[in-house]
C-alpha cells in the first residue's frame, strides 16, 4: 500500500492515534502535540475549558500522520474554536520526563510538543461540543486556578519568556 492510502485509511477511521489504539489499547504511545497561545489586543490569553476534565488549557492537540506542525495546529484551532489562525511564531519545543499524559479514559501518551503563538485570527470563537465547555480570554494576573496539568508549562513559558523561543527538556532554562 502507498503512504497516501494508509493516510486515507487512518483518516476514514478517525485518525492515526484512534486506529493505533484499536490495536494496542491504553498502552503508552509516543505522540507529537501542537498547541497555540492566542493573545487578543489586550495581551490576554485564550484558554478553553476541556470537557474531559473540566480544566483550562491552551488550544491544541495531536498531529495526524502526514501533517506539518503548522497544518496540525491550524486544524486543531479550527476544530476546537472555529477560528482561522493568522501569522504563527514558534514559542516553545517541549519534551522531558514530565510530558506523559494519562487521559481520563486511561490512554497514556508521551508527547513532545511544538507550541506556537499568535495575535491574529479570523472568525467568531465557538465551542467544539465534543471537546470544549467554553472559551475565555484571561489576563496575565487573573489566570484560572484549575489549569490542565500538562498545559501549565505552556502558560508558564508564555508568562516568563514572551520574546524568545524556549527549548524545554524537563526544566525551563536548560537546553
Amino acid at each position: 500500500m502507498k503512504i497516501e492510502e494508509y493516510i486515507e485509511q487512518y483518516n476514514s477511521n478517525g485518525g492515526y492515534i484512534k486506529t493505533l489504539r484499536q490495536h494496542i489499547g491504553h498502552a503508552p504511545i509516543i505522540t507529537i502535540g501542537v498547541g497555540v497561545v492566542i493573545e487578543n489586543s489586550k495581551g490576554e490569553i485564550l484558554l478553553q475549558k476541556r470537557k474531559d476534565n473540566g480544566k483550562w488549557a491552551i488550544i491544541g492537540g495531536g498531529m495526524e500522520i502526514g501533517e506539518s506542525f503548522e497544518d496540525a495546529i491550524r486544524r486543531e484551532a479550527k476544530e476546537e474554536t472555529g477560528i482561522a489562525l493568522g501569522e504563527l511564531t514558534l514559542m516553545a519545543i517541549c519534551n522531558g520526563q514530565d510530558r506523559f499524559i494519562t487521559y481520563p479514559n486511561v490512554d497514556i501518551v508521551y508527547s513532545s510538543s511544538i507550541i506556537f503563538k499568535t495575535q491574529t485570527y479570523d472568525g467568531k470563537i465557538v465551542n467544539d461540543p465534543e471537546e470544549v465547555m467554553e472559551h475565555k480570554f484571561f489576563s496575565r494576573d487573573n489566570l484560572p486556578e484549575e489549569i490542565n496539568d500538562f498545559d501549565r508549562l505552556f502558560i508558564e513559558i508564555w508568562l516568563t519568556n514572551p520574546d524568545q523561543v524556549v527549548i524545554y527538556n524537563g526544566k525551563i532554562g536548560e537546553e
